[in-house]
Order: C-alpha cells, then sequence, then structure tokens
C-alpha cells in the first residue's frame, strides 16, 4: 500500500550489535539486494522468540516498520538456517567472512538482487556438511572475486595485464590481475602464482561454488588462494576484514 508505514521483505542477517539492555541493531541484505539496519526491540531478553528468528546468516521473512534513523522489527518468521542449530568452528569463521564481504557490498540506497542470491547460495555451501574445512577456504575465495567482479573490480585471469603475455606466474591486486615474471619485477608486491594456482584462480571466477567445493584441492593450496582473495578485497573494498584475517589466522 503506497505510503504504508510498514513493509515485509525477505532478508539475510549479515550482523548484529548489541543496544541497550535488550535491542539489537541488525544489518541485513534484502532479497532485492539493499542494505537495510533495523532494530529488534526486546530480542535479548530470556525466552524472546524473536533473537532465534534472526539469527546470524539466516533467511528471514520480516515485518518492517519505517524508523527515524533505524527501521523496526515487527515481525519475523525464520525460513533458512543454512548453517544448522551447532554449527562448527570453521563454518562459523567462514560464514562469518561472507557476510563480512556482503555487508561493504550492499548499500541502503541501491537494490541489486544478485548480490542476495549469490550471499545466500554461497551461505548454504559452507553450511553443507559435506563441504570440509580445505573446501571452505575455497569457497570463500571465489565468493570475494565473484562479488567483486559484479561490482567492477574484475581481476584480468588470462593473460599479464600489463603485457598480455600468456605466460604468467605472479598475482598483484594493484595492477589488476595476473603478470608475467618480466612484468612482476616492477610491482612491488607481487605474489608469485604456479599453473595450477592460475586454474584454480580461473575457475573462481567461471565455476560454481557447487562445483568447487566438489573438487579435489589441497589444503596449501586453498589457504594461499585464500589470501590473494582477502588481497583483492582489502586491495579495492579498502576495508580491514576481520573475519578473513581471523580465517588466514592472522
Amino acid at each position: 500500500m503506497a505510503g504504508s508505514r510498514t513493509y515485509r521483505t525477505r532478508a539475510l542477517v549479515l550482523d548484529k550489535v548489541k543496544l541497550k539492555e535488550a535491542d539489537l541493531i541488525l544489518t541485513l541484505l534484502a532479497d532485492s539486494g539493499r542494505q537495510i539496519r533495523a532494530v529488534a526491540k526486546g530480542a535479548r531478553k530470556p525466552g524472546s522468540r524473536l533473537a532465534a528468528r534472526c539469527e546470524l546468516f539466516c533467511t528471514t521473512d520480516l515485518l518492517l516498520a519505517h524508523g527515524r534513523n533505524l527501521d523496526i522489527v515487527s515481525q519475523a518468521e525464520l525460513l533458512e538456517a543454512p548453517l544448522g542449530s551447532t554449527p562448527t568452528y570453521e563454518r562459523m569463521s567462514a560464514a562469518s567472512a561472507v557476510a563480512d564481504i556482503a555487508r561493504l557490498c550492499c548499500y541502503e540506497d541501491a537494490e541489486d538482487p544478485y548480490i542476495f542470491s549469490i550471499t545466500q547460495r554461497a551461505l548454504q555451501v559452507v553450511g553443507d556438511v559435506s563441504t570440509d574445512a580445505v573446501h571452505l577456504d575455497i569457497v570463500v575465495a571465489a565468493y570475494v572475486f565473484k562479488v567483486l567482479s559484479h561490482l567492477g573490480y574484475r581481476p584480468d585471469f588470462s593473460s599479464c595485464v600489463a603485457c598480455g603475455d600468456a605466460a604468467v606466474s605472479y598475482f598483484s591486486a594493484s595492477a589488476g590481475g595476473l603478470l608475467c615474471g618480466s612484468c612482476a619485477s616492477s610491482i612491488p608486491g607481487a605474489e608469485p602464482v604456479d599453473a595450477t594456482q592460475v586454474e584454480w584462480l580461473r575457475a573462481c571466477i567461471h565455476a560454481r561454488f557447487d562445483e568447487l567445493a566438489s573438487s579435489p584441492i589441497d589444503v596449501t593450496t586453498a589457504s594461499y588462494l585464500l589470501a590473494l582473495a582477502h588481497l583483492w578485497a582489502v586491495t579495492h573494498l579498502d576495508a580491514r576484514l576481520r573475519a578473513l584475517e581471523f580465517m588466514l589466522g592472522r
């Protein structure tokens, strides 16, 4: 209804912050791709059903009321909890990294349904019991590269970004992708990559999360790819990503 004070939306819960004694401020990613910040009043009171229906990483159907600065959660219904009721330490870490990136890539005044759909799917794969700890790294790395590519920060993994040479052996976030050995010598901070890692970097852009989660990969390669994704995100989002740092053991 035009001019209505309330509205309904389906949203992912990306972050929760305590407010006063019993309230929570939720950072939400609506299915339209818009970021919403809303207050869940009384969510921290003992026995509150609201808190359980607005848990981190869950998809929730919400009735929200427009507020002066923050919207207010009037009703909430849990639709999906991809990590289940007892998520592992590794899955919580990976989901936190996905939510951290999503929070920085959605905006209150811009709709982008792609961000919602890819974030929801990434969380579903992270929560799948068949996705082991090693593959969590590659799924999160792929999420970073896919989302930032969508926003316009697409790395060039086809050839050397400086001269076009197909023989690439270095990665540079500041240069924009892969480099040949000659060009990398003049780029500070260029990271070496071998042929296998190059193929995995390309797969991070083109392959689906399900394919990546079921493909054989060793611990060292997966961890290194995650480190490169972290470097790419920090460079182009210009923000500290604590959840990714935590995954990398920093």
